[in-house]
Order: structure tokens, then C-alpha cells, then sequence
């Protein structure tokens, strides 16, 4: 009877009856599984969290949670062991832990565009090649050394073939999450490095493929028919797979929810792949990985699979994973000076195989040798993909303990040093600022180009922000307009940071230049379409960051696209009852930040449905703009671009200068004394713009000038009533005069000042949008600075 019960130690019933019935929960298969779901998922997110200043991945904070939570660390005290992880609980642990990765390598399939890869350059695919044979070969010369010392007992051919693979491999995931926190993505080191790990990502899973196959116990011919029937299934796949998505793509339109019975067919083909890759003896890994790759990557419907997908997978199942290895790993085996030794050759080994592979390669192909090394420690980047390797070897008894310990000690070292060691050699912010000429839209050479930087997070403001453009065009007379259409998009712990990717890595490029794949996202079919319809030169980029850093991404695109106005979107947006609703609030202290630091003017558009939700062709543009003028640089900037507005025929311009009556003037305000120079000399450029800009009112019929004089704020809300049926407000951020210190109370956004905060509140009751205009100078001051400065205040959602 005892050999019958070591033989089931597995057995463990699903559900108990309770505590109250006697039982204890821990000695049954789910609630036991929730504990440790709960244990790892708490100590992962924590780990990451603690992890985040040093600008670590996710997937670093995983692996160190799992060797944690193993015999390493928490594991030697064997009453925890057996408790959390006891041994008949590991089965059904594993059993899930793999088909959550299953599915993640389903979605890593989806996520790889192999068109980008059949477009890689020359030089990235050399790159790539010695990154991979370099070290390849170091790894099998290291093989030898541990065969000789730890691994006697190894097979010669399977033990050589996974160690090369160990040491090759590029984790392009958790590269892709590395590019984008050092905002290195769309740098030529970070399209070149994404384009070769790609490309090393594909060859990583054939030669894997060719370790599984040699790895069998059987004779070579067994290991020939499993390579066999692993090059046929693929080739049957990529016959079948393609046409039956693109049939079910063709049945989910854009815009609308793609039908459950797809998702679920999907995935059911997806366990259907894991199974027949699994039955011919290739683990069921490849069988997802392949059904990934072959789905067509064109409309809605591979995005919709991520979308459905991947939260559920990445942020539950796949930790479950991480504690599996780290269940098997035992850091306590690498002891003695030998097993030391051996870690140390084995990290230099892989080191020096995938640096200087890459860096000789890069010198060749004329790459400086700052970025040559920062490519070469990025290639060196190992993650899950890594893992699953080292697993697939000790569960198939390639592996021992103490080489499988050593070898995850190793891709945890490469990953760890991977950003502080790239955030010393390549810093792009090291380059000398650029000055350029046209930071402002008020300058003397009417003529220029007008250059804009037009941020968007989502489609909602996108045909406001085209009707916005078809405003600013103009007649055509001076050299045109270019705008750089930028999206937003939040980084975050979310792995679709793949699909982010590929779309920075097309950062900057015209949208004509895209090559022969089919983009059907709306926004940049919206934007072609208008750049087609009209003479503006349109081009797309994005930026990829944490929200807390975006600003940096959009004033270092600012100033290398040497823009002379960036466009922001308002952290609000207008509910169907006509209140204000706050979208993200992020944006908002996104929107501060960027006033702060920007190198040329910004406008924040809050959008009211300017033009309605589609774009107006410029034969039906009929638009009255406002623009009110009480002084200073950031009104002055609000009438230059309206001036530049005003020349489209389908625009009317009306200018409202205010002035207080001279015989209360006193009794607005209390001057400040100490601002009397600078009073003086910007009432002079005051004058100076003003009296220019009444010759163009002369020569221009368009545009109407008139002066009202108020007594006092009550006055200037009175005036600005009587204009609330028009289009577009223009009006500077810091007006300056006594009237606007008179306006100048607590407001609920100070970052629109106080004119901007008149326009959008409810008392007001106007459809009109707002563009709030501040003029670029070298370094903000006064009350310029100080609202930016201030304590958020308490906002009111319903208002």
C-alpha cells in the first residue's frame, strides 16, 4: 500500500468542503492554486514596482520573483516548500502555467510581422547573422568545458545544439520594452536593433526547433521524421492559415466588435496547432507561435485578438510560469570555486559572443562606434524566450540542476545590465541643441513654410484636428504647410508593446513610404486622405512612453522637426449636455510640462466638434474665427496665427481689442509698480504689432478689427457673449493689462489662463473651440511660470 501511495502523489481533488467541515483548503488543487497565483502575482508586481527607478523590464522582476518563491530563497525553509508549493500541487501549477505561455507565444507570433522582416536591410540582417554565429559557436566551445565538469551524464548532440541556442538568442520582446523606456525607438540604433532582433527572433525558433528534434531518446531517424513532420505541418499551416483569416478578417469591419464565434475559433485552432506540435514532438509551444505568425496582420482583427487576449494571459497566467522555473532553479547548486568559474565563463561567453559579433559586424557596415556597442549590449538582451529554452532542455534531461541554475543566473545578469549599461553609452539628448530660425508663427518672413507638430491620443479629436489644418493652410502664397501628425500612445506594462513598435519604426516617414502593406487604421487613412485632397505635406509619427515622460518625446520632436507650433489635445472633452468631462488626466500635467520646456510656441485645443465629425472640404469651409486681444506676447502670437488663418477664402476673422476706460482705470486694478520697464516696452511691441496688423486689415475683408472699451471684468464677459456663435476662439495663455489682472481669479485650469478658462466655463454656454495660444521665449517667467507651477486644483467632472 505505501509503493501505491508514493506512486499518486499527484492525486488532489478540486474543491474542499470547507474549514468548517474539516478540511483544509491548501490540500486541494484550486484553492491552493489561488494562493499561489495571489502569492506571485503580489511579489512580481512588487518587485517591478521597486525595480522601476532603475528602469527595468517587467520580465526581470518576474524571473527574480520566481527564483525567489524556489528552493533558492523562500524554498529552503521546506515547511513554506510544502505548504504554498507542495509536490502534488506542481502538475496542475504547470499545466496552467503552460498554457498561459501557449497563448503569450500565440500573441508574440501575431505581433511579429514577418513583411518587416522580408524588408530588413542589409545591414540588419547582418547584424543579426553574427549575433546569432558568433556566440552559436562560443556556445558550443563552452559546452565542451560543462560536459567535462558538470554535465558528464548530457547527451554530446542535444547539449551542444541547446547551449548555442542558449547563448544566441535575443529576447525581442523585452527589447522592445527596453527601446521604448530609454525613448531609443525610433533612434537609428533602435530601428536597427528591432529590425535584427526580429529577424533573430525567427532564427532562434528554427534552431530550437533543431535542439527539440536532436533532444528525443530514440535513434536519429526518430529525430530526422520530428523535423520532418515539423517542416510539413508548418508548410501545410501556411497554406491554410492565411485565407481562412482573411476570409473571417473581411467579416469583421473596422470600427465595429469583431463577432465571438471568430475569437473563439481562433483560439480553438490555437490549442488544435499546440496539440499537433506536441504530438509530433516539438512542444506544443510552436504549434501556437506558427498559428501567431501565419494570421494576417491587416484590419481589425488581429488587433481585436490581442485586445481580448492579452491582459487575462500576461498579467495572470504567464507569472505562473516564471514560478515554475523557479521552482527548478536552486542557486545554491553553483557552489565551490568550479561552479563559480563555470558561471563566469558561461556569462563572458555570452557576453563577448553576442558584443563583439555585433560590433565588428557594425564597424563594417560604417556605424560609429558609440552606437555599435550600444547595439551590441542591447543584442545581448535574453528574456522569456530564454527561459523557455533552458526549460524545454531540463525537462527533456539535457539540463542538469546546476547548468539549468547557472544559464538562468546568466540571461538574469545580461538582461539586468542591459539599460544602465546602454543609458551610459548612448544618450541622443547629448547632441547639441539645434537652434532654428521660425520658433513662433509671429516673424517677419510671412513667406516661410509654416511648420506644426499636431498631437492626437485618439481618433475622437482627429477631424477637429484636420479641420484645423485645412485652416491654417492658407492661400498657398508662402512655401506651404507641413504638419507632423503625432499619436500618443502610453507605454505600459501591457506586452502588445510589439505592435507599438512597428508602428514607430515607420516614425517620420511620408505615408507614401510605407511600402506595399495595407494600413486600414482610420486615423492615418483620415490623414492621407486630406494630405491627397490638399496641398499640405502630412507625416505621421509616434511617440511610445510612459505618460510621466511624454513631454519629452514631444519637445524633442519638436525641435528636430524644427516646428514652430506644437498643437496639444485638452485633458477634457465636451459631453453630449455641453459640460466638461475629464478624458485623461495626465494629459493635463503632460500639457504643463510641455509649456514649461517647449522650444517653440504651443496651442492647446480644447475641441468642441470644430467643423463637425468629418472633414470639411475647403470649397465648403465657411468658419468665423474670434481672437481677443489684451496684450503681451502669447496674444500677439493668437493674432498671428489668425492673420495666417484669415487668407483661406472660406474664413472670417474677427480681431476684439480691449482697452480700459480711462476714467476708472484706477479703480480696476492696483498697478504693480515694480513691472514698470517691462509694462513699458511690451505696450510698445504691443503698438508695433497692432499698427502692423491694421494694414492687413485694410488690404484683407476678411478680417474685421474693432476696440471696446470696458470699465471693468464684468465688461470684457459682455463683449465676449456677443461672439460666442463663432467657430474658433484664439487667445493667448498670459494676456497682459490691468483688465486681465481683474480677470485673473482662482481657476479650475491655469495652464489655459485666465481668458481660456473664461471661454470653457459653463456661465459662457458656447459650441465654439478654443485654441489657447502661448508664443515660445527662452525662459518662461512671472505669472507665465507661476500658474504652471500651482497645486492641482480640485477638478469637477460634472462641470
Amino acid at each position: 500500500m505505501g509503493g501505491e501511495k508514493s506512486d499518486c502523489p499527484s492525486l488532489m481533488k478540486a474543491t474542499s468542503n470547507g474549514v468548517f467541515q474539516g478540511d483544509n483548503p491548501l490540500h486541494y488543487a484550486l484553492p491552493i492554486l489561488i494562493v499561489q497565483i495571489c502569492l506571485v502575482l503580489v511579489l512580481t508586481r512588487g518587485l517591478a514596482y521597486l525595480l522601476r527607478p532603475l528602469r527595468q523590464p517587467r520580465v526581470i522582476a518576474e524571473i527574480i520573483g520566481g527564483v525567489l518563491l524556489g528552493p533558492s530563497a523562500f524554498g529552503r525553509n521546506k515547511a513554506y516548500l510544502h505548504t504554498i508549493f507542495p509536490e502534488r500541487s506542481l502538475t496542475v501549477l504547470d499545466t496552467i502555467a503552460n498554457l498561459g505561455l501557449l497563448f503569450f507565444l500565440f500573441l508574440v507570433g501575431l505581433e511579429l510581422d514577418l513583411s518587416s522582416i522580408k524588408r530588413t536591410g542589409k545591414k540588419a540582417l547582418c547584424i543579426a547573422l553574427a549575433g546569432i554565429s558568433l556566440p552559436f559557436v562560443l556556445g558550443i566551445g563552452a559546452s565542451f568545458v560543462l560536459r567535462r565538469t558538470i554535465s558528464k551524464e548530457a547527451s554530446e548532440g542535444p547539449f551542444l545544439v541547446f547551449m548555442g541556442v542558449a547563448l544566441s538568442i535575443t529576447a525581442f520582446p523585452v527589447l522592445a520594452r527596453i527601446l521604448a523606456e530609454l525613448k531609443l525607438l525610433t533612434t537609428d540604433v533602435g530601428r536597427m536593433a528591432m529590425s535584427a532582433a526580429a529577424v533573430n527572433d525567427v532564427a532562434a525558433w528554427i534552431l530550437l526547433a533543431l535542439a527539440i528534434a536532436l533532444s528525443g531518446t530514440g535513434s536519429p531517424i526518430v529525430s530526422l521524421w520530428v523535423f520532418l513532420c515539423g517542416a510539413a505541418f508548418i508548410s501545410l499551416c501556411a497554406f491554410l492559415v492565411p485565407p481562412i483569416f482573411r476570409w473571417m478578417a473581411r467579416r469583421c469591419p473596422e470600427g465595429e466588435p469583431v463577432d465571438e464565434i471568430y475569437i473563439c475559433g481562433t483560439l480553438a485552432a490555437v490549442l488544435a496547432a499546440g496539440l499537433v506540435t506536441d504530438t509530433i514532438g516539438i512542444h506544443a509551444l510552436f504549434g501556437a507561435f506558427v498559428i501567431g505568425v501565419l494570421i494576417p496582420k491587416e484590419g481589425s482583427f488581429a488587433g481585436a485578438l490581442v485586445e481580448k487576449v492579452e491582459d487575462l494571459v500576461s498579467g495572470l497566467f504567464l507569472p505562473l510560469y516564471f514560478v515554475s522555473s523557479g521552482l527548478k532553479t536552486d542557486v545554491a547548486t553553483i557552489q565551490g570555486a568550479q561552479s563559480w568559474g563555470l558561471l563566469v565563463l558561461v556569462i563572458f561567453t555570452a557576453c563577448f559572443g553576442k558584443i563583439v559579433g555585433t560590433v565588428l559586424v557594425s564597424l563594417c557596415c560604417k556605424i560609429p562606434v558609440r552606437e555599435a556597442l550600444t547595439l551590441g549590449f542591447l543584442m545581448n538582451t535574453k528574456g522569456l524566450v530564454e527561459l523557455i529554452v533552458l526549460n524545454i532542455g531540463r525537462d527533456r534531461g539535457v539540463l542538469n540542476d546546476q547548468a539549468f541554475a547557472i544559464l538562468v543566473v546568466m540571461a538574469l545578469f545580461t538582461t539586468f545590465i542591459t539599460t544602465p549599461v546602454v543609458m551610459a553609452l548612448y544618450k541622443p539628448a547629448r547632441q547639441a541643441k539645434s537652434e532654428y530660425k521660425h520658433k513662433t508663427i509671429q516673424r517677419k518672413e510671412t513667406s516661410a513654410q509654416l511648420r506644426l507638430l499636431a498631437c492626437f491620443q485618439s481618433s475622437r479629436t482627429v477631424p477637429s484636428l484636420i479641420n484645423l489644418m485645412e485652416m491654417s493652410r492658407g492661400t498657398g502664397k508662402r512655401a506651404g504647410l507641413c504638419v507632423y501628425a503625432m499619436h500618443l500612445m502610453e507605454l505600459s506594462e501591457r506586452p502588445s508593446a510589439i505592435l507599438m513598435c512597428h508602428k514607430a519604426r515607420k516614425n517620420g516617414l511620408p505615408f507614401w513610404n510605407k511600402g506595399q502593406t495595407t494600413d486600414s487604421d482610420q486615423i492615418i487613412v483620415a490623414f492621407e486622405a486630406f494630405q491627397h485632397l490638399n496641398h499640405v505635406s502630412i507625416r505621421p509619427t509616434t511617440a511610445i512612453s510612459a505618460m510621466s515622460s511624454m513631454h519629452e518625446d514631444v519637445c524633442n520632436s519638436a525641435e528636430r522637426k524644427r516646428v514652430s507650433m506644437i498643437i496639444l489635445p485638452f485633458h477634457k472633452h465636451q459631453r453630449l449636455d455641453g459640460h466638461m468631462e475629464t478624458t485623461r488626466a495626465e494629459m493635463r500635467h503632460m500639457n504643463r510640462k510641455v509649456l514649461v520646456h517647449a522650444p517653440c510656441s504651443v496651442g492647446i485645443l480644447i475641441d468642441r466638434g470644430l467643423g463637425g465629425s468629418a472633414h470639411v472640404p475647403a470649397s465648403n469651409v465657411d468658419y468665423t474665427i474670434t481672437a481677443f486681444f489684451f496684450g503681451g506676447p502669447d496674444d500677439r502670437e493668437a493674432l498671428a496665427y489668425g492673420a495666417v488663418m484669415a487668407e483661406h477664402p472660406g474664413i472670417s476673422f474677427n480681431v476684439v481689442r480691449f482697452f480700459v476706460d480711462a476714467a476708472v482705470v484706477g479703480n480696476v486694478v492696483e498697478l504693480n509698480i515694480h513691472d514698470d520697464t517691462n509694462d513699458v516696452e511690451t505696450r510698445s511691441n504691443d503698438e508695433e504689432f497692432i499698427s502692423d496688423f491694421k494694414g492687413k486689415v485694410s488690404n484683407d475683408g476678411s478680417i474685421k478689427y474693432q476696440e471696446s472699451v470696458v470699465n471693468d471684468a464684468a465688461g470684457v464677459v459682455e463683449v465676449i457673449r456677443t461672439f460666442r456663435g463663432c467657430n474658433l476662439f484664439l487667445v493667448g495663455r498670459i494676456p497682459e493689462g490691468e483688465l486681465v489682472t481683474a480677470l485673473n481669479k482662482k481657476s479650475e485650469c491655469p495652464e489655459l489662463g485666465p481668458v481660456g478658462n473664461l471661454l470653457i466655463s459653463p456661465e459662457l454656454s458656447t459650441t465654439a473651440s478654443v485654441l489657447v495660444v502661448q508664443q515660445y521665449r527662452n525662459r518662461l517667467t512671472g505669472e507665465s511660470l507661476k500658474s504652471l507651477k500651482e497645486d492641482d486644483t480640485t477638478e469637477h467632472d460634472s462641470q
